[in-house]
């Protein structure tokens, strides 16, 4: 795999690795199927990055910041990075000798067979075009964790506004308890001075004939006393 689609793939990867960190900072489960997804980069990501250094014989800048930006990625990932493998460290020249002070007998060379491939040789326009999208990749990610830093703070500060929501309509629920409260002791007063008035009236109507006859004698004897005048 070359430079650049190493390159096309860690930023992909990346991409989906910040999905993935916008679900966890809502509190909610991030899809199954993305978390595959970046397991399976990671997984080509890491045998591209050998295949390449064993094409190119030695660590280059280029894999370096492929390897450490594979490394924080797996990081990013969590507890679900774990299936993905680490890549082996990088044994210089030097750092392994013999116990032997004579120098070992080299293999015979034998014809080496380059597989047939359609991708041209990278040229060094190419490998520096790739250092710089690294480099603007790295450029990105630092924004993005600034840009998550200052999306939690927001979140803080909207959990702080959430809390004191809940006290205020806590002390609306309160004043709106006591109001229903004195309704209900004047519907209570209101039904009690109702059933007052029924009584009154229901006494009245009964009485009725009582006071028509008592306003008729009291007519009479008005008139009796205007016609002896």
């Amino acid at each position: 795999m070359s430079l650049a689609k190493l390159t096309s793939l860690s930023t992909q990867t990346l991409s989906l690795l910040l999905e993935r960190q916008r679900f966890q900072t809502m509190a909610q489960p991030p899809p199954a199927s993305t978390t595959q997804h970046i397991v399976r980069n990671l997984d080509q990501l890491r045998a591209g990055i050998l295949e390449l250094e064993a094409k190119e014989g030695k660590r280059t800048e280029a894999s370096g910041l492929l390897r450490n930006q594979f490394t924080r990625m797996r990081t990013m990932l969590g507890n679900d990075g774990e299936v993905v493998e680490l890549l082996p460290p990088i044994v210089e020249d030097g750092e392994e000798s013999g116990s032997s002070s004579v120098p070992p007998v080299p293999p015979p060379k034998e014809p080496q067979y380059v597989p047939y491939s359609d991708e041209p040789p990278p040229s060094p326009e190419t490998e520096a075009d790739s250092t710089t999208m690294l480099q603007q990749q790295r450029l990105l990610m630092d924004e993005q964790d600034a840009h998550l830093d200052h999306l939690s703070h927001s979140v803080g500060r909207q959990r702080d506004i959430s809390l004191q929501i809940n006290d205020e309509l806590g002390v609306h629920t309160g004043l709106l308890d006591d109001l229903d409260h004195g309704l209900d002791n004047t519907h209570n007063r209101l039904r009690g001075a109702r059933k007052k008035l029924e009584k009154f009236g229901r006494g009245v109507k009964g009485n009725l004939s009582t006071y028509v006859i008592a306003a008729l004698i009291f007519i009479l004897l008005i008139l009796i006393i205007i016609f002896k005048t």
